[in-house]
């Protein structure tokens, strides 16, 4: 897509945040726009660090799927063998792999089967949910809605549950095991967690159009985020984890993290373990959508080339990822 096109999409849209386009390591387009502080008009730049949302399942994911090459979980591995007495409701013959492929029909906190508008406050106190385990009141109390196996339902706390199972199961904390198990190998000096009430200056601000004016999404999401979104990164280190993990740096077994297990006709896409997967080609995919926040990146591991849109408002990523989806 020529740039003229890119920049004029993002013009007629108000898009806020970076687009790059990477074929095999050279970057064939990369642009910042519109602001990361709106407050102190600090502007986007190449260097911005974003939130991801859902896009982080894909290393949470990674994480887990390293645990299993180590032989501290299996894929058959139940979540009651590690939950004990906790979350009741999830049924016993849930496994890790239902988890990673959503299929595990676990009751979903966040259920994006249930129509909310993005301004809404779901999660209720932001604020104390720092740790993995102090999302177990939040998770709590969803009843079953299929039977294990039975079929795809996205399930965000699906992920958040990987995460309880994989510091359970290693004994080390969620965020050190992303940050030592798929970060560090990947070579991603720029991604990390980061606490929505002391974001870095280099990390853009998200944002949500709430009674007129535009405000931060500082009490829409988890002041610390866990397994199932939240990490902030920059395009480069998204490009530099596409070529790092299909050479194999963070997992042996690339070839079954990206193995079509469901298709999903109602977003014409496939899934595979912690990875969107298009419909019809081997190109992997990183989606995520949430307040002040949305991110897509597609990775071609033929040509080697990526496409990473990221933006500090949600939906502001869409646009321009269509256009740059083949």
């Amino acid at each position: 897509m020529p740039q003229g096109d890119i920049d004029k999409i993002a013009k007629e849209t108000g898009f806020s945040g970076v687009v790059s386009i990477d074929r095999g390591g050279q970057i064939e387009f990369a642009k910042a726009y519109g602001l990361a502080n709106r407050t102190y008009r600090v502007p986007n730049t190449l260097d911005t660090r974003f939130g991801i949302a859902s896009g982080s399942k894909g290393f949470t994911a990674l994480a887990v799927l390293s645990l299993v090459q180590d032989g501290v979980l299996e894929l058959s591995t139940t979540a009651r063998s590690l939950l004990g007495k906790d979350l009741p409701l999830i049924a016993d013959d849930v496994t890790v792999e239902h988890l990673l492929t959503h299929t595990s029909g676990i009751g979903d906190y966040l259920d994006e089967e249930i129509d909310t508008e993005i301004t809404d406050y779901v999660i209720g106190a932001a604020h104390e949910l720092t740790t993995t385990e102090a999302f177990l009141p939040l998770l709590d109390g969803y009843p079953t809605k299929f039977r294990a196996g039975e079929r795809f339902g996205y399930c965000n706390g699906g992920f958040v549950v990987l995460a309880l199972l994989a510091e359970r199961a290693s004994g080390v904390g969620y965020h050190d095991l992303v940050r030592e198990r798929v970060l560090r190998p990947a070579g991603m000096t720029r991604t990390d967690f980061l606490r929505s009430d002391e974001l870095p200056a280099d990390a853009a601000v998200g944002y949500l159009p709430l009674d007129g004016a535009d405000r931060s999404n500082i009490f829409h999401l988890p002041v610390l985020a866990t397994g199932d979104g939240g990490i902030h990164t920059t395009a480069a280190d998204i490009s530099t984890f596409w070529r790092a993990f299909f050479a194999g740096d963070i997992v042996d077994s690339v070839e079954e993290v990206v193995r079509p297990r469901c298709d999903v006709p109602k977003e014409s896409m496939r899934y595979g373990l912690g990875f969107w997967l298009h419909e019809s080609t081997d190109t992997a995919i990183l989606v995520g959508y949430d307040a002040g926040a949305s991110f897509k990146s597609t990775h071609d591991p033929h040509t080697g080339t990526t496409c990473t849109v990221l933006s500090n408002t949600s939906p502001g990523a869409w646009p321009i990822a269509r256009a740059l989806t083949p």
